[in-house]
């Protein structure tokens, strides 16, 4: 490495285990590795890891609905999204877990870092429990209206209209988001970090002025701008504990209790470090995460958590004698055609979706020319993905070199000129290598983006200039169509090299063409002169509208089955399926041996069904509607083969079918008289 050269560790925010990735995830994890491919350009070392979240009580339910454990659940779900990730070109040197034997060390270590510093907080409070399920909820398991902007639909934790953050308590009409329930409040004890012992040094550090910093903002101006507004409103202390039934690390000496997932979540940055660092000879994990080192550490995020990372992570960091992140750089939301991701539309395309009909480098390129270094949201659409990717890829870059390489094949056996025949042109272009480097430091891909098209554009303007295809009809002129070409081969290959950050595999593609091996930044100055090239095969291939459109359909149709009805302002209107998917539905005459209240439960009933000689026992929420002395003996109708539910009260085998809006207004439906148990629906 020169002398200049940097340490540097990346990370992403990690993909939470209990569900697939989509486009959206993808701006995240592609802006990422754009960079750190940059980096490694330049000559530095610079390693980038990241994790799945696998903790939590969503996991837990998922795992609890599949039927399978939920150590089963994250380890599939890993393996999707590391294929996903592979298939995107994404350049982790470390794949990881948050429900590791590394970061149950360092989570059980900072916890009692902080408690020794007098850090940590025990007090018992009133929480919000599920009097259906019988547990204690979960933040985002809570929904209703926000406190601040008035916002419906808000998570229990904080508000993605306005930013604010908040307790569950404080929402206006609170529901369950797992039954529906309106939240009761029980106490019980908890643990909480003291966040306000750090407000000056978070001060501090925003700004890059804590000991050590170079006096560099370590977050964008519209981040600093949104903690300046938490800063004046005051730090809250923050819970870290939950109650069981959890997935996750248990707090050491505390049975019941165990850390909310946010405390481990970035601790998975340093756990997967060291996962790395203990299979891979002479990496040192403190020359990393002690102070006082000569590394670099940054996080990518989305802005959505800019609060967890700019403030309860650079705390805990500290507190626990660790060093801070170098900066925390956030990107804002991807919408589609203007308007948010939509699974009715067929916008929330998930990535394996986008894999089977597209080439993955489109996306990577289309996304970098969106990107700029500050926290707006970005679109995709359609149609502008269609042409740009077209115009620019296929119609200026990748046509350089097919334009030329035809004539060094067939008319000089792929051998290239001597001597460049423009090097005031490729001074030119070499030139730019600076700015279009400052570019992507800076994360303005976008900029270098449209800088290096101008160049393209300038390539192909010297080549329509020259004409080799007319040069080529006479034998005079072979030796400048050689030259031409020979020029215009060395001005592709330094645009391939501009663009191998964002364009890895055609960039290597490129390379194998021009037989020079990998395209490297640092050979920008050695251009290819008596040497031979390979036979030209297309790099790219122009995106088909019609690919653009099955991809969206098929989004459609994987999302019908999980969303049937979409309200409109005045109307409801009904999603429409086609018979196939309706016959999966197995509906049955049940009729009710038993029916008796649950206890804890306020609206459910537990239902002893028989469907002709099969038993089944199901838990409906009809418990306003009806006394369970009237139920026994009657007919009604049953899903018969829904998945069974677990549940604290037992095993829910199946639905039974209502009609009305709920509460006293809910009638079980009944077959006609003659039906006997076990009739299938026709």
């Amino acid at each position: 490495m020169s002398p200049k050269s940097r340490k540097i560790l990346v990370t992403s925010a990690l993909p939470y285990a209990n569900g697939p990735i989509h486009i959206g995830h993808l701006v995240e994890y592609i802006q990422t590795d754009i960079w750190v491919r940059y980096q490694r350009s330049r000559g530095h070392l610079c390693y980038y890891v990241c994790a799945d979240d696998a903790h939590g009580t969503p996991i837990m339910l998922k795992a609890q609905e599949e039927g399978i454990s939920p150590q089963q659940l994250i380890e599939r779900i890993g393996r999707e999204h590391q294929r996903d990730f592979e298939d995107f070109s994404l350049s982790f040197d470390n794949y990881h877990t948050t429900h590791s034997a590394e970061n149950r060390y360092y989570s059980n270590y900072i916890y009692e870092q902080l408690k020794k510093g007098g850090h940590i907080a025990t007090r018992t409070i009133r929480q919000a429990f599920d009097p259906e399920e019988q547990m204690f909820l979960p933040d985002r398991f809570i929904r209703g209206t926000c406190p601040r902007c008035k916002a419906p639909e808000q998570f229990g934790d904080s508000c993605e209209v306005c930013g604010s953050t908040y307790s569950p308590s404080e929402l206006i009409d609170p529901v369950s988001v797992i039954s529906g329930a309106t939240p009761v409040e029980r106490e019980s004890e908890h643990y909480f970090v003291q966040l306000g012992d750090f407000e000056d040094f978070l001060r501090a550090w925003v700004s890059g002025r804590d000991q050590g910093a170079n006096g560099q903002a370590r977050v964008q101006p519209g981040i600093a701008k949104k903690l300046e507004e938490w800063f004046k409103v005051g730090l809250k202390d923050w819970d870290i504990s939950r109650d069981a039934p959890y997935f996750g690390f248990e707090i050491p000496d505390k049975p019941g209790k165990f850390f909310y997932v946010w405390l481990d979540a970035p601790i998975g940055y340093m756990a997967s470090f060291k996962n790395l660092c203990d299979r891979t000879e002479g990496l040192d994990f403190d020359s990393y995460w002690k102070p006082g080192g000569d590394a670099e550490v940054f996080h990518f995020i989305g802005k959505d958590i800019a609060y967890f990372h700019t403030l309860f992570w650079p705390a805990m960091l500290h507190g626990a004698g660790f060093r801070t992140p170098d900066a925390v750089y956030c990107h804002g939301f991807l919408t589609v055609n203007g308007q948010k991701m939509s699974k009715r539309r067929g916008t929330f395309i998930m990535a394996r979706t986008y894999l089977e009909h597209l080439n993955p480098e489109h996306l990577r390129y289309y996304f970098a020319c969106k990107l700029g270094d500050g926290i707006d949201d970005l679109d995709l659409s359609a149609d502008d993905f269609v042409k740009r990717v077209n115009s620019d890829l296929v119609g200026k870059v990748v046509n350089i070199a097919a334009r030329c390489a035809g004539f060094i094949s067939k008319k000089f056996e792929g051998q290239l000129s001597d001597d460049l025949a423009e090097p005031k042109l490729y001074a030119e272009m070499l030139a730019a290598a600076e700015t279009i480097g400052a570019s992507y430091e800076a994360r303005e891909f976008g900029k270098a983006v449209r800088e290096i098209m101008a160049l393209a554009d300038r390539v192909n303007q010297y080549i329509d200039e020259r004409k080799p295809w007319i040069m080529a009809k006479s034998e005079q002129s072979a030796g400048d169509v050689q030259a031409v070409c020979t020029m215009g081969l060395n001005l592709f290959r330094l645009l391939m090299i501009y663009l191998a950050p964002i364009l890895p595999r055609t960039a290597d593609k490129a390379g194998e063409f021009l037989g020079c091996g990998p395209l490297r930044w640092e050979d920008v100055e050695q251009p290819l002169v008596k040497r031979r090239v390979n036979a030209y095969e297309p790099l790219l291939t122009r995106i088909e509208v019609e690919k653009v459109t099955a991809m969206i359909e098929a989004s459609k149709e994987s999302a019908q089955m999980s969303s049937s009805i979409a309200a409109d302002t005045d109307n409801v209107q009904l999603q429409q399926i086609d018979i196939s998917q309706f016959e999966i539905v197995d509906l049955r005459v049940a009729r009710i041996e038993a029916a008796a209240e649950v206890d804890g439960a306020d609206k459910l009933l537990r239902l002893d069904l028989d469907l002709g000689g099969t038993r089944r026992i199901v838990f409906a929420g009809i418990k306003a509607a009806y006394d369970p002395s009237e139920l026994v003996g009657r007919l009604t109708v049953v899903v018969a083969n829904l998945k069974p539910r677990k549940m604290r009260f037992g095993t829910s085998e199946g639905m039974v079918l209502c009609a009305g809006p709920g509460g006293k207004e809910l009638w079980l439906l009944s077959p006609d008289s003659g039906a006997k148990p076990g009739m299938k629906i026709r």
